[in-house]
């Protein structure tokens, strides 16, 4: 008969880093007018400007359109849910989808706000020094020379 391991420490409990919301968004749900632009292109055609969101954001250009067959719009509730997250931004799927239902055109406006506050150019920029290389093991650090001609 095999002797059993008695096991006399239980593992502990381990907390993961919990990914905290900190930021606000970056304008309210009522500043339509802080951007001209964006608020006229949702008053004039806002299938048109929920679409161009969307598609900036990185979905499919066309998903918004089916917002309507819904009484609580269900693309606009995942992509307002899903700016949230990517940019960390305080709120609960409840108040989405309150701000989604009762008005639909200023939190896309303010989705597309949001977004245009968060693009940035990228930079690139070339090191100022160049990294030191450290010779491994027995190997030469410069290759022998007269095995290469003098570069003019």
């Amino acid at each position: 008969m095999a002797v059993q391991p008695v096991v006399t420490i239980q593992p502990g409990m381990v907390l993961a880093p919990v990914d905290m919301k900190v930021n606000s968004w970056s304008s309210g749900i009522c500043d339509c007018c802080e951007d001209m632009g964006i608020c006229c292109c949702a008053f004039w055609c806002f299938p048109c400007f929920m679409c161009k969101t969307a598609s900036e954001f990185g979905e499919c250009l066309c998903l918004p359109l089916l917002d309507p067959c819904s009484p609580v719009p269900p693309v606009s509730l995942a992509v307002r849910s899903s700016i949230r997250e990517r940019y960390r931004i305080k709120g609960s799927i409840c108040g989405d989808c309150c701000m989604v239902t009762c008005c639909n055109a200023c939190a896309w406006c303010q989705m597309a706000r949001e977004m245009k506050r968060h693009k940035q150019p990228l930079i690139l920029t070339a090191p100022t020094t160049m990294p030191s290389v450290q010779p491994m093991g027995n190997y030469p650090s410069a290759p022998p020379s007269g095995l290469y001609p003098p570069m003019p």
